[in-house]
């Protein structure tokens, strides 16, 4: 039986606006919620009520009522509920629900009284407050909205490490945003730019964010030695948080109205006004520049800002704009491929020169001391360059090239020492050359016009600026000296020492991330003595766990074996600690006691994708299948191409695939990661052979060179298992039918001989390969589709597998709604 309404007593403080007695249950709803049934705080500060986002459509949400345009507050800003029957009660069992018109609950409190005796009030800080009355002198808040904060921080308001500020859409659209402002993992306030394709740190500043992370700092005098993770703003307009970080505003001193809003551009601002006045004053900001967040413009664009007219996204010449609205779609290409059916560049390709304008990532790879016609004859020679970065590097003294497999993170900067060439159809000269000069972009890349590029040399004589930068970096290292001494006679003096293995080679590492250092005994308390296994692998065993604040968590215990148990927790704990991806693992917290290595991990709901591969009871449907394909390849193109240091995961295999409660996948199992320089991507060395047999390149069998494109192929591999759900350790059992002689053979040689018969006869060899279990209940546009990528990841040769970049564009592009008809998932 459904809880009963309570009376809907909207308190202001001890006073009441309307009084509604229990018989009569009663609930608030859009229909009759007018302007002398929505609540006021007592000094008519704020008010609470259902807001207009839209043509019918309403959110509960908190303003300030001289300014109803200022909204600080909302309940369901991404579920709006219809203007007609959609209601907001107050239960009997203490919890709050909004419900549609259709009478789904769209946003609840989520709460319980012990009591009935519950009120809703509004105060004049902007908080509205849950009450229970659990006897006739005491109080208790049992919900609060300062917990759970939108995109505004009033004074007073903490930001905590369970809170956190996401901007608006935009201007008008008061939904979720890709900017956001929290604490992560190492305890630092942030602001991360999180688009539809990829993640990046907004502020601080990229060349701040790191300075001095090693001696426990996050740069800018910001500190990681810190485990509170609290921000607030005060009446006066100063902000202190736990991190160190300390903010004043231009007004600071005066008592004002303030808040501090997160804007849908990214950039954090506090906005102050006098009691009884409607305009509000921007009193400051703490922002990056508007350019520098990684993606914010899409593929096959760049960036440009100009203080006057504010950030502007342009299209390269010869592409469009995939939706003029939405910047982060980025632009298209109006012109052909320039591959031919053998993947190969064509050859009838020129290079348009755009200076001042740098590409971030993706670079196939590094090229030092190449001149601009080397560097074109490489990108011309290659498939999936998409153009060129060509610099000169004052520290080495020659120019730089950087193929680009794909052109995100642009961003022009005037002064910048280099230039971009981009790829583009000799015939289309003519077209472009209006859009070169209407974008003020200057044509170059062939014969003398490369002589005429932008070069800087070392001058002779001092060097005022230089000069400064070595006194600066002596005094910077005079400064770290000193402490280190320090910390040392502090160990002196305690008689301590520096523990030996793990603890002595990387725990400062481990401790500098800022994740939560559990003991022993928590863990061992949190899985019930290590009694719930949900995992098991080559480096460590799987539990289930749940912290005494009631996280349910997973809790990896490494095997107890000296050098590659501690070598493998050194590795993930360094390599996790520098990602952020919702298609990777997320890791809480470690414990390194004594010979005992644990990792805390999110837990994932529906485990593995090997378990669910394997499960006979909940068959995986296809739709899921493709999706988690999806996912794992641009979890695996951020590890490739968009960290500052490249990251080779080694070990892809459906059981270091990970499934949350929708069934998104996210990689984990770090153990065996490799850290690639940026700079040196060709001298990767391995000192012994990581991966599991039968997801393993060929180039670690060959000792070859190892690249990202290890990665590929075991990616590949795990493909082909979910679509034949055949398992390539055990290969596949040729019978007499098919065969002269029985006989095993391998997974890939299997499907590639079904897709060459097929072809030949043209008959369909989807059927023939797609997993049994899944019945008739799939795609098979998208089965070929995604056979044919995994074919393409697992061949012999690395330098065909495309990049992961390039699997998850392919997969994306393709993807469409399937309705299962016999197996809704």
């Amino acid at each position: 039986m459904a809880p009963s309404t309570l009376s809907f007593a909207l308190l202001l403080s001890l006073t009441f606006f309307h009084n509604f007695h229990a018989s009569s249950s009663l609930s608030l709803s859009v229909e009759n919620f007018k302007e002398d049934v929505m609540v006021s705080s007592p000094e008519k500060t704020f008010t609470a009520g259902f807001y207009a986002v839209g043509q019918n459509a309403f959110c509960f949400a908190i303003w300030y009522t001289r300014s109803p345009d200022t909204v600080v507050w909302m309940a369901n800003r991404d579920r709006p509920v219809n203007g007609k029957r959609s209601t907001l009660s107050l239960l009997t069992t203490g919890n709050l629900v909004l419900t549609d018109a259709g009478q789904f609950q769209v946003w609840s409190t989520n709460t319980a009284a012990e009591s009935n005796q519950v009120q809703l009030r509004l105060y004049d800080n902007g908080n509205l407050v849950l009450l229970e009355s659990r006897n006739s002198s005491s109080e208790v808040v049992i919900w609060q909205s300062f917990d759970f904060p939108t995109d505004t921080l009033l004074p007073g308001q903490p930001l905590t490490k369970s809170g956190s500020l996401v901007s608006s859409r935009s201007g008008s659209n008061f939904s979720s945003g890709f900017y956001r402002l929290f604490f992560d993992s190492e305890n630092v306030l942030r602001i991360m730019y999180q688009g539809p394709q990829v993640s990046s740190v907004f502020w601080p500043d990229p060349w701040l964010q790191n300075n001095n992370f090693g001696n426990g700092g996050a740069g800018n005098g910001r500190s990681t030695y810190n485990d509170s993770r609290v921000a607030v703003l005060d009446d006066l307009g100063y902000l202190v948080s736990s991190d160190n970080f300390t903010f004043r505003s231009i007004d600071y001193g005066t008592v004002l109205q303030r808040r501090l809003t997160l804007d849908h551009d990214g950039s954090a601002r506090v906005y102050s006004k006098k009691d009884r006045e409607e305009k509000w004053t921007m009193a400051g900001e703490f922002r990056s520049h508007p350019c520098y967040a990684h993606g914010i413009c899409g593929a096959n664009s760049y960036c440009r800002y100009d203080p006057p007219s504010g950030r502007k996204c342009s299209c390269l010449p010869g592409h469009s704009w995939v939706d003029r609205k939405d910047w982060s779609q980025g632009c298209k290409p109006t012109f052909e491929h320039l591959c031919s059916s053998n993947n190969r560049t064509k050859k009838e390709s020129r290079f348009l020169r755009i200076p001042d304008v740098d590409f971030y990532g993706y670079d196939y790879g590094y090229f030092g001391n190449y001149t601009y016609q080397q560097c074109e004859n490489l990108c011309s020679e290659m498939c999936e360059c998409r153009g060129f970065q060509h610099s000169f590097s004052v520290e080495n003294a020659f120019f730089q090239c950087y193929p680009k497999t794909h052109l995100r993170n642009g961003n022009s900067q005037p002064g910048f020492t280099g230039s971009f060439f981009l790829k583009l159809p000799s015939s289309s000269r003519d077209e472009f050359e209006n859009t070169i000069q209407n974008n003020g972009l200057v044509c170059g890349g062939d014969g003398e016009e490369a002589e005429m590029l932008d070069r800087l040399y070392v001058q002779g004589g001092e060097n005022g600026s230089v000069k400064f930068m070595l006194w600066f970096a002596s005094a910077l290292g005079g400064v770290e000296l000193v402490c280190i001494f320090l910390v040392w006679c502090f160990l002196f003096r305690n008689n301590r020492t520096l523990p030996s293995g793990a603890e002595g080679q990387g725990y400062v590492l481990a401790a500098a991330a800022g994740f939560r250092k559990f003991s022993y005994s928590e863990l061992k308390q949190a899985t019930k003595g290590f009694s719930e296994e949900i995992g098991r692998g080559a480096g460590g065993t799987v539990y289930k766990g749940v912290l005494e604040d009631n996280q349910v968590v997973a809790i990896k215990r490494l095997h107890e074996v000296a050098n590659q148990g501690e070598s493998e927790f050194l590795a993930e704990v360094s390599i996790i600690g520098r990602l952020n991806h919702m298609n990777l693992i997320c890791m809480l917290g470690y414990c390194a006691e004594g010979k005992h290595r644990l990792l805390v991990y999110e837990y994932m709901e529906n485990g593995s994708l090997a378990q669910n591969l394997s499960s006979d009871s909940n068959v995986l449907g296809w739709s899921k299948r493709y999706n988690i394909a999806l996912g794992t390849a641009r979890g695996l193109a951020y590890l490739h191409e968009e960290c500052l240091e490249w990251i080779l995961h080694c070990d892809i295999k459906p059981q270091n695939i990970l499934l949350d409660s929708d069934y998104k996948p996210k990689v984990g199992d770090f153990g065996l990661s490799k850290l690639l320089n940026r700079n040196n991507l060709n001298n990767s060395s391995f000192s012994r052979i990581r991966g599991t047999r039968g997801y393993m390149a060929p180039e670690w069998v060959f000792n070859l060179p190892i690249t990202s494109k290890v990665d590929v192929y075991s990616y590949g591999i795990v493909v082909l298992e979910m679509i034949t759900g055949r398992s390539p350790t055990t290969g596949v059992q040729i019978t007499e039918l098919e065969a002269e002689s029985p006989h095993h053979e391998r997974l890939v040689t299997w499907v590639r001989e079904k897709r060459m018969k097929g072809s030949e006869n043209g008959s369909s060899w989807v059927d023939q390969i797609v997993d049994p279990a899944l019945g008739s209940n799939y795609d098979m546009n998208e089965v070929e589709i995604l056979a044919t990528v995994a074919l393409e990841c697992v061949e012999e040769e690395k330098n065909v597998r495309p990049s992961m970049s390039r699997v998850a564009e392919k997969l994306q592009s393709h993807m469409h709604t399937i309705v299962d008809v016999f197996n809704k998932e």
